[in-house]
């Protein structure tokens, strides 16, 4: 029979249990990244996030797959948009925390969440969901919540039974540009102007705009960054949750899959965009400024990361949730998902009627989205 364990890190499971997983090279649920933020995120009280990954062990005992899965006492940093529904939760009687999360901790980027070794068979997935649901039964959880889910996952969460909710990013598709001037040759006059004077504005004032890898950057640069990372935060009133020896570990530990673009005044870094990236894509995370510069923060996030993309022939550039702003540059409208397992049987059909009432909106909205993208009517 299967074995079936909880582990209470990522550190719990050998690198060599790590390679024989097929991760799909996403360098958000590396052992690095992961192991990273556990480091930083666990200890956070109401706000943190308690690991106990569902390990499942073959006959043999090698492992067969892995499900990363959280105790959340609190919506901070999982971006599963269930603001208000603690208190339908209150109506019945009920609480609406502890829920438990597959995901990766402040990070919404779409990706595998059912790890399966490269070796194991599809009925792997199925059993690592069962797991979890076993879990949200024994841990007395409301519900059990995957968020941000690839098809793969999405196909087996959905045969298993979870409520799949939609959700809209905006996505930048590489459709075999040679540069960026051929990229922007596909928008009308009037949008491909107003980029242009965008850029400019940026390059008027003296920037130089550099791209360097995880393992290209030095203590000082790295110093630079967490301020800027940390700027934001302080601005906007949130959280900055990722420490300064979280991104020097990720960068050595990730090298060439972490993409910082900065901006230098002479030879001071006053501005920064970190991203990751695999094989096929480049995932854009945090931005931070020391400046205020008209467009930098559109240069850094987003113009930066598309010339990027091109020269590595990437075939997308995901800048993270939310944002109607990127359709103006070029990005595009596209579903995500994320399934849900509602412990009660009758909290699971008022969510079920709610997600299929939402639904109905959000296919609204992608269409409204789409309507404005910048690009030539070529039909």
């Amino acid at each position: 029979m299967p074995e079936i364990t909880i582990l209470p890190d990522v550190f719990a499971l050998s690198d060599e249990d790590w390679r024989a997983l097929d991760t799909g090279d996403d360098p958000f649920v590396s052992r690095a990244f992961l192991g990273a933020a556990e480091q930083c995120c666990t200890d956070h009280g109401p706000i943190g996030w308690r690991p106990m990954h569902i390990a499942l062990r073959g006959e043999s005992g090698r492992i067969a797959g892995l499900l990363p899965l959280y105790v959340r006492h609190h919506w901070y940093g999982d971006f599963a948009m269930d603001y208000g529904w603690d208190s339908a939760w209150r109506q019945s009687g009920q609480g609406y925390f502890p829920k438990l999360v597959s995901g990766v901790p402040f990070t919404p980027s779409p990706g595998p969440r059912l790890l399966i070794a490269r070796d194991a068979g599809e009925e792997v997935q199925a059993a690592l969901i069962a797991a979890a649901i076993d879990v949200t039964a024994q841990t007395g959880a409301s519900n059990w919540q995957c968020l941000f889910v690839r098809e793969h996952d999405r196909a087996a969460l959905a045969a298993a039974g979870l409520l799949m909710r939609r959700g809209v990013q905006f996505h930048w598709l590489n459709r075999d540009y040679g540069d960026f001037a051929d990229f922007l040759a596909g928008f009308t006059a009037e949008k491909r102007k107003k980029m242009k004077r965008e850029r400019r504005a940026v390059l008027d004032v003296g920037l130089r705009i550099e791209a360097r890898h995880g393992d290209e950057i030095d203590d000082a640069h790295w110093l630079a960054i967490h301020r800027h990372y940390c700027s934001t935060f302080e601005r906007l009133g949130g959280i900055a949750s990722f420490s300064l020896d979280f991104f020097r570990s990720v960068g050595r530990a990730l090298g060439r899959r972490m993409v910082v673009f900065s901006a230098f005044d002479d030879v001071r870094p006053v501005a920064s965009a970190i991203c990751y990236r695999d094989g096929s894509a480049l995932y854009g995370r945090h931005w931070g400024t020391d400046i205020d510069c008209p467009g930098l923060h559109f240069e850094l996030c987003y113009h930066a990361g598309i010339e990027y993309a091109i020269e590595h022939r990437l075939q997308r550039f995901e800048p993270g949730a939310q944002g109607e702003h990127k359709v103006a540059r070029g990005f595009e409208p596209v579903s995500t998902w994320s399934a849900y397992w509602i412990a009660d049987p009758h909290l699971r059909a008022a969510v079920a009627r709610y997600i299929d009432r939402e639904d109905g909106a959000m296919i609204d909205y992608q269409a409204e989205m789409a309507a404005h993208l910048p690009y030539r009517d070529t039909g």
